[in-house]
């Protein structure tokens, strides 16, 4: 018996497993996927529920549910990884493997933050954490007046628009519940404009600024005064606040870090383009896990899956990976009012204004507000619940496609 293990089943883990036990469909091969949670998060809802349009049960699935028949899903906590030997341990047992897949994701760090635990859930907030976005619903649902800071404290960190979609959905949120005027929103970032890509940060800055939501670039963050409820960077400017909603640093597992597989901060040098560990044999990596240049986020998984899942195959096979993953993202940012605005982009284009996913057709529209794009935000939940977990084919391509896309400078 030939072994593949599958270490996380989020998005790209599930995904993954999905499409490798249609390949190998014979008994020659035990797939086992080892999580320690249960329930199947929809990270991209947690946005939605500081604003009430989603609740906790839109978010939460059991993992079993997508798990394909063929499948072993072994609920515990991986503590050490073995890559000499091929052996993964965990608090109860211990499995070797052939081939093995990394998708354990990353997740907040508001510890590394001097000063941030000190107003943590009080007038300090996250929604990156289920946790976080249902303690922000219950403060927005009363807050009236007051400036609210919207900040970034380091990168790389998970879906790079998010921030940007929160203050947009905030600025509606407060504009509908009539206090708009009493409420002052800024974004403050360590980069040098709301978005790293000349051409959609110029794009998206001008939303910005119709949108009234000040913007603060440059801001490399030291601490968080809790008692004077202020932010710091290292310079000594000061920004001061009623309510901060944070981005905490973003860190990999600390299993990682410990059996010597990633770098300090728990990403895994990975080659950009065949998606294998660059440090270890027979160990490819997808997801968030990564260390490539691309945006952490549900659709880069997807179409990381496709390369992970082929190269598997040809190295089983005896044969090379192939350098096929391009860095390709595609993101729908809400902008509030029924609109949102669709981003799609890889390592060497980055988002154009054009239409998506059929060229001059649509029926989406890349780098504007539409209202189609804002359907096609929240049907998502629906495609990603019914086809992207079953590893089912989406009419979209893994590389993305520079057809319908129009070329213009900053």
């Amino acid at each position: 018996m030939r072994r593949i293990l599958i270490l996380g089943s989020g998005a790209g883990g599930t995904i993954v497993a999905n499409m490798l036990r249609k390949e190998l469909a014979d008994s020659e091969w035990q797939i086992t996927i080892i999580d320690r949670e249960e329930q199947h998060h929809y990270q991209a809802g947690y946005l939605f529920i500081p604003f009430g349009v989603y609740s906790k049960d839109d978010v939460l699935k059991p993992k079993k549910e997508f798990i394909p028949r063929g499948v072993e899903f072994v609920h515990d906590t991986v503590v050490k990884i073995d890559s000499k030997e091929r052996r993964v341990e965990t608090e109860r047992g211990k499995y070797d493997y052939d081939w093995l897949v990394i998708a354990t994701g990353c997740d907040i760090h508001p510890e590394e933050i001097d000063g941030m635990l000190d107003g943590w859930r009080k007038e300090v907030f996250d929604f990156y954490t289920l946790e976080g976005s249902l303690a922000l619903y219950k403060q927005l649902k009363y807050f009236s007046s007051g400036k609210i800071v919207l900040n970034i404290a380091e990168i790389p960190y998970k879906c790079p628009i998010a921030p940007l979609e929160f203050v947009f959905m905030a600025d509606w949120f407060f504009t509908v519940n009539g206090v708009r005027d009493k409420v002052e929103i800024e974004f403050v970032t360590p980069l040098d404009n709301v978005f790293t890509k000349p051409v959609a940060a110029k794009t998206l800055a001008t939303v910005a600024e119709q949108k009234n939501i000040k913007v603060t670039p440059h801001f490399d963050l030291a601490q968080v005064n809790a008692k004077e409820k202020t932010i710091e960077s290292h310079k000594g400017e000061k920004v001061g606040y009623d309510l901060l909603v944070s981005i905490p640093p973003n860190m990999g597992d600390k299993v990682l870090i410990e059996s010597g597989i990633s770098d300090p901060v728990g990403f895994v040098p990975t080659d950009n383009h065949t998606l294998k560990a660059e440090n270890d044999e027979r160990i490819f990596v997808i997801g968030d896990t990564t260390n490539v240049p691309t945006s952490k986020a549900g659709s880069v998984a997807h179409y990381m899956a496709y390369t992970v899942v082929e190269n598997m195959i040809r190295e089983i096979d005896g044969h090379a990976p192939r350098p096929t993953f391009d860095g390709h993202a595609t993101c729908f940012l809400a902008s509030g009012f029924e609109k949102a605005i669709l981003l799609d982009f890889n390592y060497e284009v980055e988002p154009l204004p054009g239409k998506f996913p059929f060229p001059g057709m649509g029926p989406f529209s890349l780098l504007q507000e539409s209202l189609s794009n804002h359907w096609g935000k929240m049907m998502f939940r629906w495609v990603y619940w019914n086809l992207m977990m079953k590893g089912l084919d989406l009419p979209l391509e893994p590389q993305m496609n520079i057809a319908g896309k129009i070329r213009k400078t900053a």
